[in-house]
């Protein structure tokens, strides 16, 4: 057998620029990419989750192009603990190669990995990829963590250089792949998915960067980039993000990755915030978590337009409005006093662009329980948000037709008095 490397594809489903797979190319042997559909995390999801079909989808295209170069991508259905010694008896890999991945479950698979290549003599590479500033290289003076977003962003726009940006010329050396015949891999179907139906957002993002900062927070424009799921699965490059954000100074869409990158390192540096209040006072919180409520919420039937168009939005397209989400997100926690967890689990389930770091931040930035977030006592009202953000009701006309009718739901709690019971509740809890 020839002796190679593997390139083990996870969320960085691109050729160009790609930190480890320019790194095994210029290695020492000739490069076989790899992807796993993994079990641990396929199992838990619905048959119709549309993440799993553009991953697919995605699969499908890289291996077209590595086909055009007379290589192919290796595609392997199970859990990467039973499939990796399955591959070494197939191949004789001598380095495997991939890039780093911040999240509880992939630490913890990689470190397993690392473990049992090492006791193969099996070379173990990882590298930086799907953030520009990662783990420790962002701290405040005493090497302690960054827990509030401005100082870390100062530091992390100061740190911030064309070096940072630079693109791995990955394609220069495409000639290192291992060259092999076409590698039959699982279909959908066989991993037991379905296709999905719904429109996955075109990287099509750099005409919207000049008027970024004043459409953004207008659900009912078409005012934001929708690069999220493209972050999330590495179609696109952070690197190119950032240089296309810094080339159009578009200084708040530079934030906004930043915002991305300060929770990943929070879930690195705090990972039981992965799961649990940041605040850890939080969890003292008496949730009422009443089903009905939640399912109301879940239906987008809760008589609060701007709540139910965005709960709506989300079930019909798998996206919602960033300003949409904190305006949900407060309404759970805290006008239902509903755990933030439960609402996180269902963006986890619904949302394409679904990062747990974001996710999480966001949820208990809304909540008040996260680091950075708003105070307990700020309650969003619904209807001065939906003044402000949606003043000619298009957006909520849009996706609550019934709207205005008597066909539409009643409110299901009075903004005041959830103000006045949420205030309380939170209270004694932090007191």
């Amino acid at each position: 057998m020839t002796p190679i490397s593997i390139f083990w594809f996870r969320r960085d489903l691109r050729l160009t620029d790609n930190a480890a797979l320019y790194h095994a190319l210029k290695g020492d042997y000739r490069v076989l990419p790899l992807f796993i559909f993994d079990q641990n995390i396929l199992d838990k999801l619905p048959k119709d989750d549309a993440r799993v079909t553009f991953i697919y989808e995605t699969i499908e295209a890289l291996k077209k192009e590595l086909q055009q170069q007379g290589s192919d991508l290796l595609v392997k259905y199970g859990k990467p603990e039973k499939i990796w010694p399955e591959i070494l008896k197939e191949y004789q890999v001598k380095q495997v190669y991939t890039n780093h991945d911040y999240e509880p479950y992939a630490r913890e698979r990689d470190d397993n990995m690392a473990e049992f290549l090492t006791s193969e003599k099996i070379v173990f590479k990882t590298y930086k990829d799907q953030v520009i500033f990662e783990k420790n290289e962002i701290l405040k003076a005493d090497k302690t963590p960054y827990t509030v977003f401005t100082p870390f962003y100062k530091q992390w726009h100061a740190k911030l250089n064309d070096f940072y940006v630079k693109a791995y010329p990955t394609k220069k050396y495409f000639k290192n792949l291992l060259q092999t015949r076409h590698l039959p891999g699982p279909g959908l179907e066989d991993m037991g998915f379905e296709k999905s139906q719904l429109d996955f957002p075109k990287l099509n993002y750099t005409n919207k960067l000049d008027n970024y900062a004043k459409e953004r927070d207008f659900p009912a424009l078409d005012g934001t980039t929708h690069v999220g799921l493209h972050l999330r699965f590495g179609t696109l490059s952070i690197r190119k993000a950032v240089k296309d954000a810094l080339e159009a100074k578009s200084n708040v869409w530079l934030s906004e990755l930043a915002w991305r990158e300060f929770y990943m390192t929070i879930i690195w540096h705090f990972s039981y915030a992965a799961f649990d209040s940041f605040k850890k006072q939080y969890d003292k919180i008496k949730w009422r978590n009443n089903e009905e409520e939640f399912k109301a919420w879940r239906e987008g039937n809760t008589g609060y337009p701007i709540v139910d168009a965005g709960m709506r939005q989300l079930n019909q397209t798998g996206w919602m409005h960033n300003r949409v989400r904190m305006i949900v997100g407060s309404f759970l926690s805290k006008h239902l006093l509903i755990d933030w967890r439960w609402g996180e689990a269902y963006f986890a389930e619904k949302l394409l662009d679904y990062e747990m770091a974001s996710n999480v931040g966001g949820w208990q930035w809304a909540a008040g329980s996260g680091n950075d977030a708003a105070p307990y006592f700020r309650v969003f009202n619904p209807e001065l948000q939906t003044k402000r953000f949606d003043p000619k009701l298009e957006y909520i006309k849009k996706w609550v037709p019934e709207f205005g009718t008597k066909k539409y739901a009643q409110p299901i709690v009075a903004h005041t008095f959830a103000r006045e019971r949420v205030l309380k509740v939170f209270k004694e809890a932090l007191s």
